[in-house]
């Protein structure tokens, strides 16, 4: 059997949801420290800025103040930093690795073609041009890298 509910707590209150407050979290140890905030240090920003003053607001600012604002860039004088974006390349890397001469087309050269000896788990490739007249994304980004061994491409 049911009983209805007539809105009046076990302990006789008329709320039931509330707790009695010995029993609440809101006593000193539990005092909302996740609560609160951070507030910074509170101080003028951009107080010697130009254009705080009516006069200035209502001129310009002459273009030696505004530079004299500007961020300065740290590498002011460098113009190639080696990871490809010199003046005077297309953005590919320039080092070691990459190689200098781009590879056309790409087809299996077995081992035994070669007549190096290499083994069967070297993997090679035999350049027979560029297909169409025009490299592919993926033709243009294979280099040919000599070996450290001294062989030829």
């Amino acid at each position: 059997m049911t009983t209805q509910d007539d809105g009046i707590g076990l302990d006789g209150t008329d709320d039931p949801g509330l707790l009695p407050p010995e029993e609440g979290l809101d006593d000193e140890e539990t005092d909302g420290y996740q609560d609160q905030g951070y507030s910074p240090v509170e101080r003028p920003l951009a107080v010697a800025e130009w254009g705080l003053t009516a006069r200035e607001a209502a001129s310009h600012e002459d273009l030696g103040h505004r530079l004299d604002r500007e961020l300065k860039d740290d590498d002011a004088g460098a113009d190639w930093d080696g990871l490809g974006d010199s003046p005077d390349s297309d953005g590919e890397l320039i080092d070691g690795e990459v190689g200098d001469v781009r590879a056309g087309r790409l087809t299996a050269w077995d081992s035994e073609d070669t007549g190096l000896g290499r083994t069967e788990a070297d993997y090679w490739a035999r350049d027979i041009g560029i297909d169409g007249g025009a490299a592919s994304a993926e033709e243009a980004a294979v280099h040919i890298v000599p070996d450290t061994d001294g062989d030829a491409y």
